[in-house]
């Protein structure tokens, strides 16, 4: 398990501010969060080193690159084995359709989140990629109507 790594107030809204605009100066967090640039870049530089901060990205609108269709995906691998998840995983790491993949728990072993173009597309993948993976047992699609909540991260 992962080490819970204590946050001050100050930590706390450095996160949430970071969380709000990652390419915010540190100068403007400074000003945000009460501290001088100095503190405030060595408390970055911590929280980055413990692995609170796990890395800063842009937040893409797949739909406006023409990837307007996601879908999920459960799988039911035919067996439960180490080198079975482990085959499983590096074959869908190379899929860029599979913009998420969990490990899971229940009846199902895995939960992808599958973007492509259309269901024309989708079905392509399905049936001519995901499909030809060797050891699954199952799948089964679900197509999300709307987001109805989406966050970054939890932060409080």
């Amino acid at each position: 398990m992962q080490e819970i790594t204590k946050l001050d107030a100050i930590d706390r809204r450095i996160v949430r501010a970071l969380r709000e605009d990652g390419r915010i100066s540190l100068l403007d967090l400074a000003t945000a969060v009460g501290l001088s640039p100095t503190p405030i870049a060595r408390r970055v530089r911590k929280l980055e080193e413990s692995g609170v901060i796990t890395g800063y990205a842009a937040l893409i609108d797949e739909a406006a690159l023409g990837f307007g269709v996601s879908v999920f995906v459960s799988i039911k691998l035919d067996r439960q084995v180490d080198d079975a998840l482990v085959a499983f995983e590096k074959a869908v790491a190379e899929f860029p359709e599979v913009v998420d993949c969990w490990l899971m728990t229940g009846n199902r072993d895995y939960l992808l989140r599958v973007a492509t173009e259309g269901l024309a597309q989708f079905e392509q993948f399905l049936v001519g990629r995901m499909s030809k993976v060797p050891g699954i047992a199952s799948m089964e699609s679900s197509i999300p109507l709307r987001r109805v909540k989406g966050g970054i991260a939890r932060t409080e």
